[in-house]
């Protein structure tokens, strides 16, 4: 087995390895340490002893991350110099880390820079290995990020190309899951076969449906709905196969949905619900497009295309006698299976924007709290949130009070967070550990430990001063 110390070493080799680091401090003794420390684990580091030498550096190569004094003259300690340095640093390169390097400043003047950016504020002398975590750290999350930009970047341009070839009506697809979904969607669309979309209550599988209507080749014939599940027994097969007068008490003679669909598209909704006898009747329209009306022995024929939901688990549903398999293999010609929101995250916040009331807005804090719930009731449940926060909002900025939603505990330690949620934590922080940690209701040394025992190598740009660091 590999000895920790030496994977650590490894792994700071991995990350710093061909980096380039620059410290702007008015000490050459500091830039020196500092150049030996980081050199050793493959960093490249360049060295500037005012604010004017550190910009020019900054203006002439790249620069990965920025290592900055606060106090370049003997006798300040206000930092005043060092908060200018930052401010012009931020205004030119906004996504460029920099970690705050000052033996004088004061906590509160630390604590406004991280709240304005700033990865990490560190004490001098500073600890070598707390150190090299925290340059590690913003290193791993300033390439993730880049390899997230480029993502997105592919990302946005595979739905600008799926939007100029279909239609897809504004459906929010920003996960990976959601797009590849609608993509096999459309594309199978225009074909006349059966489509079977499962998945959980109020995940989307009626837009999916709509979706494949709208690019299908019969996109301009009727399109009728019927939830299966909405239905007593012994009405379902009225609704879709229609009835003679007579056929019961009360009945009149009128077309059923096949009927009244010909030539176009039936979705049929929550499909399990079907009953054995309908399930046969079904079958045997979808094999020969032949029916009868309840009450009649005139076969009617009929052309339609199938597409059938449903959140049973069809399969067990087979096993249990309970669905027949002939159909099943019938109708899932195409099967599209909807992922349940909680399972795409960047889905949440896009499809929470477009159900709120125009000219009201999200605070962060609302945001982090949509992406933390679970959505038991998935994307209908969000909309219910969404539209009710609206509606009790003292403003036009949404908070957590008026989401109503559950607070989750967490533990001083953090113990009960997962690995994506404390990702999704640092994202929404824009990389910053203490804002983070401030989100989560945790100190900035607790989530450092979570993060290293989830073996979490991706972490916000940094975090708040210890209070013992000045």
């Amino acid at each position: 087995m590999e000895p920790m110390k030496d994977r650590g070493d490894r792994e700071l080799r991995a990350s710093l390895g061909g980096r380039s680091i620059l410290v702007i401090d008015d000490s050459e003794a500091v830039r020196t340490a500092l150049e030996v420390l980081l050199s050793l684990h493959g960093a490249r580091v360049s060295g500037a002893g005012s604010p004017a030498a550190g910009l020019d550096l900054l203006a002439s190569e790249p620069v990965d991350l920025v290592i900055q004094d606060m106090n370049f003259r003997r006798e300040a300690t206000s930092g005043e110099e060092g908060i200018a340095l930052f401010h012009h640093i931020r205004s030119i390169h906004p996504d460029l880390p920099v970690i705050l390097l000052t033996a004088w400043t004061h906590l509160e003047t630390a604590v406004e820079l991280v709240r304005a950016g700033a990865a990490d504020y560190v004490g001098k002398p500073w600890d070598n290995d707390r150190l090299l975590t925290t340059v590690r750290n913003l290193l791993d999350l300033q390439a993730a990020r880049a390899e997230n930009r480029e993502l997105r970047r592919r990302r946005a341009a595979a739905r600008l190309e799926l939007a100029a070839r279909y239609e897809l009506g504004g459906l929010v697809c920003e996960s990976e899951a959601m797009h590849a979904l609608v993509a096999t969607a459309v594309r199978v669309a225009p074909a006349e076969v059966p489509v079977l979309i499962s998945g959980p209550n109020g995940a989307g599988k009626e837009v999916i449906a709509d979706l494949i209507q709208a690019n299908s080749s019969v996109r301009g014939r009727p399109y009728l709905k019927v939830n299966l599940g909405a239905l007593p027994d012994e009405l379902m097969e009225a609704e879709l196969f229609g009835t003679e007068s007579g056929a019961f008490t009360g009945a009149r003679a009128r077309a059923g949905r096949f009927e009244a669909a010909d030539g176009g598209t039936l979705f049929l909704d929550e499909l399990g619900n079907l009953s054995l006898q309908g399930q046969a009747r079904l079958l045997r329209v979808l094999q020969t497009g032949e029916f009868e009306r309840l009450g009649s022995s005139q076969t009617r024929r009929t052309r339609v295309r199938v597409i059938a939901a449903t959140n049973a688990k069809l399969p067990e549903m087979i096993r249990a006698g309970r669905f027949r398999e002939d159909l099943f293999y019938r109708l899932n010609v195409i099967e599209l299976e909807v992922p349940p929101l909680a399972t795409r995250q960047d889905d949440i916040l896009p499809l929470a924007s477009r159900f709120l009331q125009p000219g009201f807005t999200l605070a962060p804090d609302a945001a982090q709290a949509l992406l933390r719930h679970a959505w038991p009731g998935n994307v209908r449940e969000l909309c219910n949130v969404v539209q009710r926060a609206c509606l009790l909002a003292p403003d036009s900025v949404i908070t957590t009070r008026e989401l109503g939603l559950p607070v989750v505990p967490v533990p001083a330690d953090g113990a009960n967070l997962d690995r994506a949620t404390l990702e999704q934590a640092l994202h929404l922080a824009d990389g910053v550990v203490a804002r983070a940690a401030r989100d989560l209701g945790l100190s900035r040394q607790a989530l450092y430990r979570r993060m290293e025992k989830l073996g979490l190598k991706l972490p916000a740009e940094g975090g708040q001063a210890d209070a013992g660091s000045d």
